[in-house]
């Protein structure tokens, strides 16, 4: 078996000798520069200004959404699309327990509970299967499916496409259009990757992106709402600006809603980093290649690719480490000694205090990629190494 001194040798045959190479850095250049002085000279630093409705417009031109709401993170994105179609109080959405606690915190915030169901093996993401499982024992009511195990109602389902590579959304999205349970896509990780063409985060009803410090595109910190209804875009615009009436002068609010709105700060610097969007995509497959090339000699060791038909942007890169959580540990500790910023998935969500005394679905396969699955250095910067 391969040892984690040969995992490090590997990667560092990939990424070269500095010292310290963070697990996903921001690449920031002068571009990024000049755009944000731009916003600081026009003076409109906060929620009103060019780059936002910049940002909004070019997202959508990307991913092919007729509307794209820019927000303050992905976190209230997911909860604002939560509660546009109707997740409320008393309210179950269904999750994969394999993923960021945000997923959870977003449904929770939205006043419902997450069930947590498992994942799928070939793809990272929810299991159709699963989710299959939950929709066929529920029992039909006037208000929507009764969960089974839990006695709430199904308000939602909620995917999210794991390290950028995207699940099986159109068949996920089939079976909740014939239960009449809507989609939200989390697609906080997967901004240029497609399913035969469509981007991900346009299947649903709704769909959200995250642009955190450590995405794949960053405005420091910020999320959109993407959604080809426009009601629903109308609806996520008033909710995130303090449901604030217009008017020349007055002050007036018609409900209670969110100071959520994305600051024209940050969309500067998203602006910058979406006109430098196909570089990062290109230069994380071109990283991706090697790291594949580079683990295709490694015994024990399986480098994680896109599912078939499908285009990922590679988020983050990660390997798959034969045996149990001891050895994963193993690997996680030379490489972090040895300057490589490597990390596990996130602790299993239904293992997590806020959330541990909830009744889940079983979930053998998160469970056996959480102890097996490392993810590597992975900035697009690190390409040209």
């Amino acid at each position: 078996m391969s040892t984690p001194e040969d995992f490090v040798r590997t990667i560092r045959g990939v990424v070269g000798d500095d010292p310290f190479v963070g697990l996903h850095v921001p690449d920031i250049t002068e571009l990024e520069k000049q755009r944000v002085q731009e916003c600081l000279d026009s003076t409109f630093v906060s929620s009103i200004g060019a780059f936002v409705t910049g940002l909004e417009q070019g997202i959508a031109d990307f991913v092919g959404a007729r509307h794209a709401i820019a927000v303050s993170n992905g976190t209230s994105a997911l909860q604002v699309a939560l509660e546009l179609v109707g997740v409320g109080d008393g309210d179950d959405v269904i999750v994969p327990t394999l993923s960021f606690v945000a997923t959870a915190n977003a449904v929770s915030h939205a006043g419902a509970r997450p069930y947590f169901v498992d994942s799928d093996e070939a793809t990272l993401g929810l299991s159709v299967g699963a989710v299959a499982e939950v929709l066929r024992s529920a029992r039909s009511t006037p208000e929507g499916l009764v969960n089974a195990a839990t006695g709430r109602r199904i308000a939602a389902i909620v995917p999210m496409h794991t390290l950028g590579h995207p699940m099986r959304i159109a068949e996920l999205v089939a079976l909740a259009t014939e239960y009449d349970v809507p989609v939200v896509e989390d697609a906080a990780e997967s901004l240029g990757s497609r399913v035969d063409g469509v981007h991900t985060g346009t299947f649903g009803r709704l769909g959200i992106l995250s642009f955190n410090g450590n995405k794949i595109l960053t405005t420091g910190g910020g999320g959109m709402i993407l959604t080809d209804d426009e009601e629903l875009a109308r609806r996520a615009r008033h909710l995130t600006t303090t449901a604030k009436l217009p008017h020349r002068w007055e002050f007036e609010h018609d409900e209670v809603a969110y100071n959520y709105r994305m600051p024209n700060l940050n969309a500067a610097l998203g602006v910058a980093q979406l006109e430098r969007l196909p570089t990062f995509l290109a230069d994380k497959r071109r990283l991706a290649a090697r790291y594949q090339a580079a683990f295709a000699g490694v015994p024990d060791i399986e480098f994680l690719t896109e599912p078939a038909g499908t285009e990922s942007n590679y988020w983050l890169c990660a390997v798959r480490v034969t045996g149990d959580i001891a050895r994963r540990d193993a690997f996680l500790e030379a490489t972090n000694d040895a300057g490589l910023q490597c990390r596990p998935f996130w602790n299993l969500l239904h293992m997590q205090a806020p959330y541990r005394h909830l009744p889940h679905a079983a979930v053998p396969v998160a469970e056996a990629l959480h102890a097996s699955v490392v993810c590597i250095p992975s900035s697009p910067a690190l390409a040209a190494e």
